[in-house]
């Protein structure tokens, strides 16, 4: 079967939009036609450099489609089914997945591009093997993904909707809601207010968070993102933001989500926190970036510094959560979508990404 896909030859060159030649599924494998892509940042990390994988490659990670094609034994799907994907496909057998934290599986960052059986299911025109980025590969028509990946939707929330839930807003609800450390009434600092940011906003709001202080260089950002339950905006182009969100939660606040993805902005998520406060990394910075801390204030103040992965806990049972939430009116997905596009056009949906407009991008590869 042929596939139209968006593929990564080389680093700083654009995608090119290829036909692919794409194998049946093997056993514990699924076909799908791809209902909708985001935009994420993450896969721009890989098209600059400064995030690897193999190549060449298929981009896009945020998905979600319907169910075509079933490969031998698999039961939790059927065709027909329409699905989010799961970026991280837990093997269920590795010593991460059977101590509670399946997002963290370390079969699939071994075999990273490839099935779990270690090998492709596309092939190019120069009969090239091409890789599928974290086993899904969603810039394309259509998809050959583990079984695993796939979490069945009952009902008719919009393809673009799941996409999103199947990343972003997973990603960063996740990191709030699934915080062990988490409490209602908190005040919450969020560095960053891109769509993951935005996310951590509506899981503080969740949490009934007494203060939410969204910080981001981009002012169109902060009032984007003001919608959906920020209750004060830092402009760090314009103020220092450890000062501006210190004397905003009254000398420091409870919890610091580090959405942007630097080193600079981890260190001052640990500035901006109160003694006995948590700070959370979730952006992913590039691959070479370090953070400086000052070191003494984690042991005086008794602070605490953590990182979150896709939301802290199993994907599956999240997406579950925040698709009650969703249902029931309490956290807005449809209106973080701002931008739609054909496939052809994901070059210009990463400019557009780059450039700082506002809310989420989406691809709809058979749209």
């Amino acid at each position: 079967m042929k596939s139209k896909a968006a593929v990564l030859y080389e680093i700083h060159e654009p995608l090119r939009v290829v036909n692919l030649e794409m194998d049946d599924p093997k056993e514990g494998e699924v076909r799908v036609r791809i209902g909708a892509a985001g935009i994420c940042l993450s896969d721009h990390h890989i098209m600059e450099g400064t995030g690897s994988t193999l190549r060449p490659v298929v981009l896009g990670h945020e998905g979600a489609g319907t169910v075509e094609e079933v490969g031998l034994g698999v039961s939790s799907v059927k065709v027909g089914d329409r699905c989010i994907l799961s970026f991280v496909t837990n093997c269920g057998h590795c010593s991460t997945c059977r101590s509670g934290s399946p997002q963290l599986c370390l079969t699939n960052r071994l075999t990273g591009g490839r099935q779990f059986d270690g090998t492709t299911r596309l092939t190019d025109g120069e009969g090239q093997s091409v890789f599928q980025l974290s086993k899904i590969g969603v810039f394309s028509e259509r998809s050959v993904v583990p079984a695993r990946a796939c979490y069945p939707v009952v009902g008719d929330v919009p393809m673009d909707v799941l996409a999103l839930i199947g990343c972003c807003v997973t990603t960063g609800v996740g990191a709030v809601i699934n915080n062990p450390f988490m409490r209602p009434g908190a005040t919450i600092a969020v560095f960053g207010a891109g769509g993951v940011g935005t996310n951590v906003v509506q899981g503080a709001r969740l949490m009934n968070a007494a203060k939410v202080i969204a910080v981001d260089l981009n002012q169109e950002k902060l009032d984007f993102v003001k919608r959906f339950g920020a209750t004060d905006l830092v402009n760090a182009s314009e103020v220092d933001p450890v000062a501006a969100v210190k004397e905003l939660s009254g000398g420091g606040v409870d919890f610091a989500f580090e959405v942007f993805g630097s080193g600079q902005t981890v260190a001052q998520c640990v500035e901006v926190l109160r003694p006995n406060g948590v700070a959370v990394v979730v952006g992913l910075a590039p691959e070479a970036d370090r953070s400086s801390l000052e070191v003494t204030t984690l042991v005086r103040n008794q602070k605490i510094l953590m990182g979150s992965y896709y939301g802290s806990a199993s994907p599956h049972e999240t997406f579950a959560r925040i698709l009650d939430f969703y249902q029931r009116g309490l956290i807005d997905v449809q209106g973080q979508i701002t931008r739609r596009y054909p496939l052809e056009q994901v070059n210009e949906a990463y400019d557009d990404l780059i450039a700082g407009k506002p809310g989420r991008g989406v691809l709809i590869p058979n749209g």
